[in-house]
């Protein structure tokens, strides 16, 4: 079976890149696996160029197939923010809990009562021959004041998804990767890989 490294050190990420590709005919191989361990600088201010950055790291020490995303969350009330800086919003060394603390005292500070957000990925393939491609995924919902649910990681506890009348963090793997953005990203990305195999 072809092999897909996915140019990732999040092992949550791992585990769902993994669960939704499985069966595209790619066996997905972390960088750990791949023995690899980089962590370049995400300078970009989209996240199409910070997945680019991470998989062209990735594609300059190992041949073969490379993915990376990069995700965030957008919050209407904060014009758009953390976006690409969600996963360092409180600062540099920031964990999930500091960033969702963060988030929510952002919140209460500002005169406004849109709640409404979005997850957003963006899927980077640099495939066999050096071409690059991306594909983008978003989940709508709204933002939460008083985390629920335990499953996820990241902002999950706070991210309501009408839909399922959950939070992110509520959801199964099964709920959560049929509408979340990596997932949607990721099924995209599934569809091109399928097709290269026809």
């Amino acid at each position: 079976m072809k092999k897909i490294i996915a140019a990732s050190n999040n092992k949550n990420k791992i585990h769902e890149i993994k669960k939704i590709l499985d069966g595209s005919g790619y066996e997905v191989i972390s960088l750990k696996e791949a023995g690899v361990d980089i962590d370049p600088e995400e300078n970009s201010d989209t996240f199409e160029g910070n997945a680019l950055i991470k998989a062209r790291a990735a594609a300059s020490l190992l041949s073969g197939m490379i993915i990376a995303d990069d995700s965030g969350l957008a919050v209407n009330c904060l014009d758009g923010k953390p976006g690409v800086k969600s996963k360092r919003f409180a600062g540099p060394g920031a964990g999930d809990s500091d960033n969702n603390a963060y988030l929510i005292e952002q919140l209460k500070k500002k005169s406004c009562n849109d709640y409404n957000a979005r997850f957003i990925c963006v899927i980077a393939l640099i495939d066999d021959n050096g071409c690059e491609y991306t594909f983008k995924g978003s989940c709508e919902g709204e933002i939460r004041f008083v985390p629920i649910g335990s499953n996820g990681f990241g902002y999950d506890p706070h991210f309501y998804v009408p839909e399922f009348q959950k939070t992110m963090a509520q959801l199964s793997d099964t709920e959560k990767n049929s509408i979340s953005h990596r997932g949607n990203a990721l099924k995209k990305l599934k569809m091109f890989l399928e097709g290269l195999n026809k």
